[in-house]
Formats: structure tokens, C-alpha cells, sequence
């Protein structure tokens, strides 16, 4: 049999936590899966894995082994990589992971790498978590945290984040501008659905808790809903900007920044780093801050304020 693909095999599927999930990101059937796993016991006379209906779990022997083929499979990818030039040469496939409402900022430079590195293909996957990058099989996950939990993967960051009130002119015109945090009890607050946050949480402390009028969790439908008066809400500063600058909203409170939160680029530690992802992670490093800082300009200008 082909031992090292079934080395790489059996590791997903303990990554995975079950044939389902790591078939699905191998990209072949789980049946298949179950076969590579079975010829590899045969190959090697013992059991790697306890199987029941609700779970998988490491026999003795499968721990031992495991463990033989992570430094296995590393040496591997380490000498493929070194003698084919990966390290040296971007090109190829990246995939990318990145936050939902992250993507208007990270699609404009993704088109700007391209230019300088042709070779690369990139893979742009957007959803509202952040992913294991040995898991899910990205290369590089733009993730937004207070901190990183301490693990074997390499963490750079590169900016912050933070939210802040905004409305409608024509909605303030009705209902009042807000001046403390304590005046939004009077009025309707739209619930924007991130990181598993429902309270907004000024300092005092002053907690407002959205209401049920509307709630989304993506960032755009929410500038959306708040353009049409429909109430106050807490926008990603990058994503308010647009309207911030037409003038379809105004933002309230301007002194208060809420959700301040860091952006980290997260991947899988190697000692011959893959050049695409390298160049990839160096190149945010260089242009995500002053495109982030373009944007925090436009929420400090005060002609995109709320008069009284």
C-alpha cells in the first residue's frame, strides 16, 4: 500500500475527529476514507482506532503511531518542499480563511499581491468563524480576537478593530440624537451578530442590549437596514466608512470605540515556510495597517458625526 498516504490519511482523520469530516476535506468519499484506514491496520497488524457509532478514539498502538507519523509527514513536506523550491518561489495554490465582514478589506489586497506574484492562485474562503488552520487544511487564517490561545501554530499580527454607533440621518431627525450611552434605552438598537456578542458594552459601565427589530450577522445587511432608518446599530468601523463618506449614515457617540479586537494572521509553524504563504503574510504585515488607518481617518473626521 502507500504508506505515507495512508500516514496522511490517518492523521486527518484524528484531526477531524471522524471519516465524515476528514473525507470531506481531503475531497474524496468516506468510504474511501474507511478503506485506507482498514488496509492500513492490515498493513501494520494492530488496531490505530476504536470505532463506535458516536466517535473515534486513539487506541494504544494508534497514539504511538500518530505521534511516528506528524514527524513523519513534516520530514516529508520539509523535503519536498526544500528540494522543489516552495520555500524559494511563490506559486501555486493558497487558501486563505478570513472573517465574513474582513473580505472588503482583504479582496482589494489579495488583487494587489496578484499583480506581484502571478505564479499564486488564491483561494478566498469567507464564513463568520475562526477556523483550526490544521483542521479545516488552510494555509493562512486572517483571524480577529482579543488574544490567540497559546498552540503550535505561528500568529502575526497585523492591526486592530473596533465598532461604533451609527444611524440614519433621517432616522435622528425623528426619534433624537443620542448624547451618553444611557439615551440608546429610547431608541431602537439592531442587533449585528458577531462573535457571539449580543450586549454593547460601554465604559461606566453602560450596557445596551440590542433589541429584536432586526438582527443579522452580516455586516453589510446591517449597514443596509440601518441606511433605511430602521435604528441604531454597531457597525465594524471599515464597514460604516462608505456611508460614513456619502452620507447615508452618521456615526453617534464618536467618542466611543466598542469591540476593539486584534487582527492576527494564523498558520501551521515549519522551518521551510511555504514561499507563498511567507510573501502572502509579509505583504499584509506591510498594507493592512495603512488601509486600515484610512479608514479610522474617516470615522475621527467629525463632518460624519451626529449634530445635537
Amino acid at each position: 500500500m502507500d504508506l505515507i498516504n495512508g500516514m496522511q490519511v490517518f492523521a486527518r482523520v484524528v484531526d477531524c475527529g471522524s471519516f465524515a469530516a476528514a473525507a470531506e476535506v481531503l475531497g474524496v468519499s468516506g468510504a474511501q476514507v474507511s478503506r485506507l484506514i482498514s488496509e492500513l491496520e492490515r498493513h501494520l497488524q494492530t488496531r490505530l482506532l476504536q470505532r463506535t457509532t458516536r466517535r473515534l478514539s486513539l487506541t494504544e498502538s494508534g497514539e504511538r503511531f500518530l505521534l511516528r507519523c506528524r514527524d513523519i509527514l513534516e520530514d516529508v513536506r520539509e523535503a519536498t518542499a526544500e528540494a522543489s523550491g516552495a520555500h524559494l518561489n511563490p506559486r501555486g495554490r493558497l487558501r486563505v480563511h478570513c472573517m465574513s465582514g474582513l473580505g472588503v478589506l482583504i479582496t482589494p489586497l489579495i488583487a494587489r499581491y496578484s499583480e506581484h506574484y502571478p505564479d499564486v492562485c488564491m483561494e478566498l474562503t469567507l464564513s463568520q468563524h475562526n477556523p483550526d488552520p490544521l483542521q479545516e487544511g488552510h494555509d493562512v487564517v486572517i483571524s480577529i480576537a482579543h488574544a490567540l490561545p497559546d498552540s503550535a501554530l505561528v500568529s502575526q499580527t497585523l492591526g486592530q478593530l473596533f465598532s461604533v454607533p451609527c444611524a440614519a440621518p433621517g432616522y435622528l431627525t425623528r426619534h433624537g440624537v443620542p448624547q451618553q450611552p444611557q439615551d440608546l434605552l429610547q431608541h431602537w438598537c439592531l442587533h449585528l451578530q458577531d462573535f457571539q456578542e449580543d450586549a454593547w458594552l460601554f465604559k461606566g459601565p453602560v450596557v445596551i442590549t440590542p433589541g429584536r427589530r432586526f438582527r443579522t450577522n452580516v455586516a453589510d445587511a446591517m449597514v443596509k437596514a440601518t441606511q433605511e432608518g430602521m435604528g441604531v446599530s454597531l457597525l465594524p468601523f471599515f464597514s460604516a466608512c462608505p456611508a460614513l463618506q456619502d452620507g447615508s449614515l452618521v456615526r453617534v457617540l464618536p467618542a466611543y470605540r466598542l469591540r476593539e479586537r486584534n487582527i492576527f494572521a494564523v498558520y501551521p509553524s515549519r522551518r521551510f515556510l511555504d514561499a507563498k504563504v511567507r510573501t502572502w503574510v509579509a505583504f499584509l504585515q506591510t498594507h493592512l495597517p495603512a488601509l486600515l488607518a484610512t479608514h479610522v481617518e474617516v470615522m475621527e473626521n467629525p463632518a460624519h458625526w451626529a449634530g445635537d
